[in-house]
């Protein structure tokens, strides 16, 4: 028996939203369901959040823009597609990787 992808959640997981959006809502119920923590941020009337995620998206303006571990996963359709496939419990298994260097020479 395999334990719930609830137990193994490890990634840090962003999502880029609006209040209008009604797939940033099924982005985030999926996420939830699996048990995953997540920053949402807000770019409806923040110009320089949307920018942020512009950049950070190759030029993506349409919301939800996820990631997982800063990797750009695209938005709901997409990570909806990894579930469906079984990969996106791997993915919100993994932590995310800690800066090298970190430690005193």
């Amino acid at each position: 028996m395999q334990d719930s992808s609830q137990n193994k959640i490890r990634a840090q997981v962003e999502i880029y939203t609006t209040s209008t959006c009604p797939y940033c809502v099924r982005a985030k119920s999926l996420l939830a369901r699996k048990g995953a923590t997540y920053t949402e941020i807000y770019v409806g009337f923040d110009s320089e959040a949307l920018q942020r995620m512009i950049e950070r998206a190759y030029g993506q303006r349409s919301v939800p823009q996820i990631f997982i571990n800063d990797q750009h996963m695209g938005g709901f359709d997409e990570i909806n597609e990894l579930n469906r496939r079984g990969e996106l419990d791997a993915l919100l298994a993994t932590p995310p990787r800690q800066p090298s260097g970190d430690s005193a020479a």
